[in-house]
């Protein structure tokens, strides 16, 4: 699903911005070169920039030239001096991540040519708090971000977002298109001032907001909890699937340890024989699913849990159902149909 979205992005932009074989696309946060590939299949330049070793090699065995650092000043330097200023940079699921937010803005622009552009996605702090999501809270993420507040960074730094989409990736995000201020030849869309105007009016810049989303994430660990409780004391089994960083926000908060979830599965191979982080639930190989005919799949990355079931629907062939956390408890047949369960609409989920 990630790399359909990618695809339809490189194309898109391909074609928004006349990319060719004279053009400069940089990546920041480049992995092993998932979207890169896309822009050198049509022969446009790109760079990586990747600070995790392992799968910046995956990149440069693909032929993905990547500069294994973080976009630091040292790094920014290494390539003004090699004259790879960008037509195109991109950056997605890295703003959150990064703890000088405004230092790395900074660099943005001075690596960005005077017409270029800037794309960055991340996951949006209103989908975050509205559809209750507080799995993606993690140790990991510095900032939790909006629009408007964007907006003030970038204008700090000489930077203008001038359009905004919001898109479906990792539960609700948004994509920013920013350009240098001067750059007139952008002017700001009416995307961008409608959603600020949104974003003010879901009460963001109020603390009220959080204090009933504080709220809303203790009931959603007791429905969690009570549902859990109540399968096995019936003596059924349950799994978990997915060992992302989201799983153990929402494990080590509600609790859930091995006394619920046998194990969890994850396609990832290098994460096999592992245990997730603090509750301890062991990782394996998703073909362990067929052997041991659990009667829950307790799907852990529920933004994506359309084609995690589609991918699990064999679990019907012993009458096998899910469970999906987020936004809040909610169970569903082999099929995918929700299930209509007296006990947990009783519960108000």
């Amino acid at each position: 699903g990630w790399l359909k979205h990618i695809e339809k992005y490189s194309d898109m932009i391909t074609k928004k911005l006349n990319l060719d074989k004279n053009s400069q696309v940089v990546e920041i946060g480049s992995n092993d070169g998932y979207l890169l590939q896309f822009f050198a299949q049509r022969e446009i330049p790109v760079l990586g920039v990747e600070p995790a070793s392992n799968v910046a090699e995956e990149a440069i065995k693909k032929g993905i030239p990547t500069i294994v650092n973080f976009f630091d000043k040292e790094t920014l330097q290494q390539l003004l001096s090699q004259n790879k200023r960008a037509d195109l940079i991109v950056g997605n699921n890295i703003l959150a991540q990064i703890p000088d937010i405004n230092g790395f803005i900074e660099n943005l622009a001075d690596l960005l040519k005077p017409t270029g552009l800037i794309t960055l996605e991340f996951h949006h702090l209103m989908k975050l708090i509205d559809n209750n999501q507080f799995d993606t809270i993690s140790h990991e993420r510095f900032s939790y971000l909006t629009l408007a507040v964007l907006e003030k960074i970038f204008l700090s730094r000489g930077l203008t977002v001038f359009d905004v989409e919001e898109i479906t990736t990792h539960g609700g995000s948004l994509r920013i298109y920013a350009c240098h201020a001067e750059d007139k030849s952008k002017p700001i869309t009416s995307n961008v001032t409608c959603l600020r105007e949104k974003e003010s009016k879901d009460g963001l810049d109020k603390p009220e907001k959080y204090f009933l989303f504080s709220e809303k994430v203790k009931d959603t660990k007791r429905d969690i909890l009570a549902y859990l409780i109540e399968l096995k004391n019936s003596k059924k089994s349950i799994i978990g699937y997915g060992a992302h960083a989201e799983a153990n926000t929402l494990l080590n908060y509600c609790g859930v340890r091995s006394d619920f979830l046998d194990y969890t599965a994850d396609r990832n191979p290098y994460k096999h024989g592992k245990l997730l982080g603090g509750t301890r639930i062991p990782i394996l190989n998703p073909d362990k699913i067929k052997e041991t005919k659990p009667d829950y799949v307790f799907i852990l990355p529920w933004s994506i849990k359309g084609e995690l079931m589609n991918q699990l629907a064999y679990i019907g062939e012993w009458g096998g159902k899910f469970i999906v956390p987020i936004p809040e408890l909610t169970v569903y047949n082999s099929s995918g149909k929700l299930i209509d369960d007296k006990d947990i609409n009783q519960r108000g989920c």
